[in-house]
């Protein structure tokens, strides 16, 4: 750790001796210097520093946000190139979200941050994301691909996607928002914020539900009751000191009870009756109680130069409680396996569907019960600063993590009996699982941003180095006593170069490129090694006359790409990661934005529209268990992405009223690895899906909102993971009342 520590602090002094040395020799040069203000909650900041990033970089305003009023993260990030999703419960509470061809699964490869703090459970222990913050709470989403995210990890092949929360006022302000609609889903979000010259605070309170739009056979709710409350304070120096001094305290408290199952359809029910649910998923229920604080603390000694520096713990417990499998005659069923053959597996089908009386203890259902524990220190300088002509911007991060899963889980044994689940034997906890992963992790970051006229140049570079660590008690030691410990350790350091550059041509013409190294930690599992690539980017922006666009292509060249074994993607749950080999992803984003109207109209009337292709393949043979995946050979398409997807919308916008028309188009993909034509069973359609937003402002406090979501009600699958057929949400609508003060 010392190799690592004593050179940023050597960098730490020479900074600061620049900073006195800029300030006494070339202060005319100061002067001229403009300074970019983003907040230490953000990695971007706006629309203008993305369209200026030295690689790829979306930024969803709160603007844009409320034109959907979404509060599923999948809707909104499908407006976002270079973004793969697949859906699970249709209300977007456990996203399976890919950057640039990333495995989806549970978004357990890419970088997910609240206000720039990792937000995973555990990300580096268990990185598999069962926690997902609201969307319907934030005030802006930012996405960062390519070079644009090295210094931000651990997971730098895809991206990084931080969620900013509702930010602290200027001055008193106050807000409400309740809307209510099909399935009886209702959302009420509410915040008050107070500000003065050294003192603000905000408090935001969010309550989404539905009844769900699945249909069990004794008409039991299969929605779910999520509730977040979240709070800021703050503290700064008054405006005329010369040293500016700022504490942020933040407190989120986020619960769930929802009643979420694994257990999809065969084909033949889903095409008869696609919103069904069998009997047997009747039991099936995940409650989550998630706790985050953190404190910040803002130094700057000059408009130059700050350090900011976050210590924050995060808690989250859950307790997902689903039939797992069917047991009797001596031998098991995974429900898999049930669904995808129920005609060979009839007698487990029938059971699971009510259609016979089983034997005690036939349906075994299974308490997944796990507890995290994520906490850190992180801080952050930036110094920025001329010389001549020349912008310079330093910015150099360190972050100690430490995080951890305790898996405590026991299984419960139903019998169907009358159509109905009737408990015979109640498991004892541990007795299923009973094992802590922890990891500890250092990471540090450098970039160095330059800047002479049109030419900018931002070469980085980020270092990792991570202890991961299993203790496994066995099922028959409860008390974990370590009689029957085993313990499994892995060990990992990296260093991860990169560098980005934008080259702007005039004012309505730029092109940029980059070239960074891919990293993704392994877990504990011995012998498996990071993920690593090479990835490349280059792509242009350009306006003209009411166009502007973005056109980016990639190629990320893996030289080891993990597998990891997720009962989410049909694997048996033990998330143990395996070396996959060399694989290839390439692809094309293209973004257009077209303004009809002249600038001085009253009304305006914005197209966009976006192109995502990824292309994927593998480029090794190898043989796996994970059921996605399975024996791979050369050529080999990586399942669970498509490789076409369009988005397109169009709006009218008035001073007075706003209406918006969105399609999204998800070509179809593969869900076991394969090439050439997908066979049926394997497969999930392309589908088209339309959705509708309007707002009409009574005046500058009130407004009315109504919003349709799948405006043609089509039916489309989404996935045939974790276990069997599953659809998307068909037609809903739902209106609503905005105030603001």
């Amino acid at each position: 750790m010392k190799r690592i520590i004593v050179p940023f602090v050597l960098l730490f002094s020479s900074i600061i001796f620049s900073q006195e040395k800029e300030n006494n020799t070339s202060k005319d040069s100061i002067k001229n210097l403009k300074e970019v203000v983003i907040s230490a909650n953000q990695m971007i900041g706006s629309k203008f520093e993305a369209a200026n990033k030295t690689g790829s970089a979306s930024y969803i305003s709160a603007a844009d946000l409320q034109k959907f009023n979404y509060t599923d993260i999948n809707r909104v990030l499908r407006t976002v190139t270079g973004v793969n999703v697949y859906e699970e419960d249709g209300f977007g509470l456990r996203p399976n979200i890919s950057l640039r061809g990333t495995s989806p699964d549970r978004s357990a490869k890419i970088t997910l941050m609240e206000d720039n703090v990792l937000i995973a459970p555990a990300p580096y222990s268990a990185p598999a994301a069962y926690y997902f913050p609201s969307v319907a709470r934030m005030s802006a989403v930012e996405i960062l691909k390519g070079s644009s995210q090295i210094q931000y990890g651990p997971f730098t092949t895809g991206g990084t996607i931080n969620f900013v929360s509702a930010p602290i006022p200027t001055k008193f302000n106050a807000g409400f928002l309740t809307d209510y609609g099909s399935f009886n889903t209702s959302r009420t979000l509410a915040n008050v914020g107070i500000a003065n010259k050294t003192v603000g605070a905000v408090v935001q309170f969010l309550n989404y539900n539905s009844d769900g739009f699945k249909d069990l056979p004794s008409g039991a709710n299969t929605g779910f009751d999520k509730k977040d409350v979240m709070a800021k304070f703050r503290v700064q120096s008054k405006p005329t000191s010369k040293i500016y001094n700022a504490f942020d305290f933040k407190m989120v408290y986020a619960e769930e009870d929802a009643n979420e199952t694994y257990l999809g359809l065969t084909e033949e029910d889903f095409n008869n009756s696609p919103f069904m649910r069998y009997v047997g998923s009747e039991k099936d229920n995940i409650t989550t109680k998630n706790n985050q604080f953190s404190v910040t603390h803002t130094l700057k000694t000059s408009n130059y130069f700050s350090v900011t520096t976050t210590a924050y713990r995060n808690k989250f417990a859950r307790n997902w409680y689903k039939l797992n499998d069917v047991r009797f005659g001596g031998t098991t069923y995974a429900i898999d396996a049930i669904l995808e053959d129920p005609l060979t597996n009839a007698l487990a089908f029938d059971y699971i569907t009510g259609a016979q009386n089983s034997p005690n203890n036939a349906l075994r259902v299974r308490a997944n019960n796990r507890a995290y524990l994520a906490q850190g220190v992180q801080t952050k300088l930036d110094f920025h600063f001329l010389t001549g002509d020349i912008y310079h911007d330093l910015e150099v991060g360190v972050r100690y993590h430490k995080d951890s899963e305790d898996r405590f889980q026991w299984n419960d044994s139903y019998a169907m009996l009358d159509g109905s689940m009737v408990l015979t034997t109640a498991g004892t906890p541990g007795t299923q699982d009973n094992r802590i992963a922890y990891a500890n992790a250092l990471a540090a970051h450098a970039l160095y941003k330059i800047k002479f006229k049109d030419l900018t140049v931002t070469p980085g570079i980020r270092f990792e180095t991570i202890d991961l660590l299993n203790k496994n008690y066995g099922t028959n030691d409860v008390a974990r006593t370590g009689i029957n410990l085993v313990e499994n350790d892995n060990h990992v350091k990296v260093w991860l170069p990169g560098v980005g550059v934008n080259y702007r041509i005039n004012n309505d013409l730029s092109f940029f490129g980059g070239v960074h190294k891919g990293f993704a930690p392994p877990t504990n599992t011995p012998g498996t090694d990071a993920e690593k690539s090479i990835n490349y980017e280059l792509g242009t922006r350009f306006n003209y006359n009411k166009l502007s666009a973005e056109i980016v292509t990639y190629f990320n060249n893996y030289s080891n790409l993990l597998g990891s074994d997720l009962a989410a993607s049909g694997g048996s749950g033990t998330l143990d990661q395996f070396n996959a080999g060399e694989a290839h992803v390439k692809g094309i984003e293209l973004l257009l934005n077209y303004q009809v109207l002249k600038e001085e109209s009253k009304f305006k009337l914005p197209i966009s529209f976006g192109y995502t292709l990824t292309d994927t393949e593998f480029v090794n043979e190898f043989s796996s268990s994970d059921g996605a995946w399975g024996t791979i050979e050369k050529g080999d398409e990586i399942p669970y992405i498509s490789k076409h997807q369009f988005n397109a919308s169009i709006a009218l916008e008035h001073a007075k009223f706003e209406l918006i028309l969105g399609a999204r188009y998800s070509g179809e993909f593969r869900t076991v690895a394969g090439q050439g034509s997908i066979p049926n069973e394997n497969s999930v359609p392309s589908n088209t899906v339309v959705d509708f937003g309007s707002k009409y402002k009574f005046n500058k406090h009130f407004s009315v909102t109504g919003n349709i979501n799948n405006l043609f009600d089509t039916t489309y699958l989404v996935s045939r993971v974790p276990a069997g057929l599953r659809p998307g949400m068909p037609f809903s609508a739902s209106i609503g009342l905005a105030a603001q003060f």
